[in-house]
Order: C-alpha cells, then structure tokens, then sequence
C-alpha cells in the first residue's frame, strides 16, 4: 500500500478515536465540579496521546499487512 493511503487511513481512525475520547473524558471529568479549563485541558491531552496511538498502529498495521 502506498504510504499516502496508509497516513489517511491513520489520519481518519486517529481523529475519529480522538474525538471520542475527548467527549468521554470531557463528560466524565465534567461531573467532578473541576473547572471548565481544567477538563477541557486533560480532555485535550487524552485525545492527543488517543490520536498519536491510533495514527501510529493504523500505519504500522497497514506496513506490516502489505508487506505479506
């Protein structure tokens, strides 16, 4: 598979996988009374680690599975 498909595919699950997390953790962390700007912090930190996992393994899967 060429690369630019495999950094689509990656790019595609990351967001959709990120912003997921961020609504989970915003909704959860928002009932805890914490501040607005202390949830959307964490909420944009777990998306962002979220995000870099899913692009990471969605590439790394699609080189491994190509080369087969």
């Amino acid at each position: 598979m060429p690369l630019t498909f495999l950094v689509i595919i990656g790019f595609a699950f990351g967001f959709v996988g990120a912003l997921m997390a961020f609504l989970i953790t915003y909704g959860e962390y928002s009932r805890h009374y914490m501040t607005k700007k202390r949830v959307v912090k964490i909420s944009l930190e777990t998306a962002s680690v979220i995000f870099a996992v899913l692009f990471i393994t969605a590439i790394a899967a699609g080189y491994v599975l190509s080369r087969g």
